[in-house]
């Protein structure tokens, strides 16, 4: 990888190079192997050809906790190292004036509607307006033909569509399978801020959800699976739990057997960690 661009001007540069396409792989930095493969699987699953382009830009119009910002990992070094050896051909790293000329203005080409009314856009009120508009720039910056998303921020992945087809965009929104660990946990740039009890307790949390779904299959009571799910967190005393809900897969339907999925967030030791999982025959 030997693009390392930082302002509009130098990818749109880069981009007139060549007349392949192009995949984007947006990120906060923080980087962990789930980005790595978000890269990997942009190079295997587009035309033969196409340049990816990963961007590294902690946006600060979708944090609505000030110490949230403040305390987001950034380690641009290591994130460097991780996305050239993932593959990727050229990396923006834009400061907050190459994204935000005019001062940090949330004007979203769509507005989230009720689907970013619930779960994250209720536990964190403005994040989706901030998203759409950041995702919206990068991806008109970076001139993505493609762009690939971890299905882990699965609200965030149905909205981004949403505002590709309301708008137009000619671009492909491609969602990634959540990578976890050993024991299930999805990995998370936050994840290296718990301590390692800390860490062994959030492993509950594929467990939990793994519960509901099995509840909810057997019996088709959204109750029954939810209090079962939750019953396993409660085995942590550690956790504060913000949501633990069963939602269609489109956010807003009524869930049934072929189209639901759990969606849960929560608190340990001041980290706030989401996941979900799509309940399968």
């Amino acid at each position: 990888m030997s693009h390392v661009l930082t302002t509009v001007a130098e990818v749109d540069s880069w981009a007139d190079q060549d007349a392949t396409p192009i995949a984007a792989v947006l990120t906060m930095g923080a980087l962990h192997q789930g980005h790595a493969e978000l890269v990997r699987f942009a190079k295997a699953n587009t035309p033969s050809g196409t340049r990816v382009i990963a961007t590294i830009f902690v946006n600060p119009t979708q944090f609505n906790n000030t110490s949230d910002l403040d305390n987001y990992p950034r380690a641009l070094d290591s994130d460097l190292e991780t996305l050239r050896s993932a593959g990727a051909d050229a990396v923006f790293v834009p400061t907050v004036s190459q994204i935000y000329p005019n001062g940090l203005e949330v004007n979203p080409p769509m507005e989230p509607g009720p689907i970013g009314d619930v779960l994250e856009g209720e536990a964190r009120p403005g994040h989706f307006r901030g998203m759409l508009t950041v995702v919206q720039r990068l991806l008109t910056m970076t001139h993505a033909d493609f762009s690939f998303f971890g299905e882990k921020d699965f609200q965030q992945l149905t909205l981004v569509k949403d505002m590709v087809d309301f708008t137009k965009m000619p671009v492909q929104i491609v969602g990634v399978p959540t990578v976890r660990d050993e024991f299930g946990l999805a990995l998370s740039s936050r994840n290296r801020r718990l301590s390692s009890n800390a860490l062994e307790d959030a492993r509950l949390i594929p467990a939990a959800m793994t519960k509901a779904a099995e509840v909810f299959l057997a019996t088709g009571s959204l109750p029954q699976a939810e209090v079962a799910g939750k019953s396993i967190l409660a085995e942590s005393d550690q956790f504060e739990i913000e949501y633990f809900e069963i939602r269609s897969n489109d956010l807003v339907s009524l869930p049934t057997i072929n189209n639901a999925r759990v969606f849960v967030a929560v608190k340990i030791e001041d980290v706030r960690l989401i996941d979900n999982l799509e309940i399968a025959k």
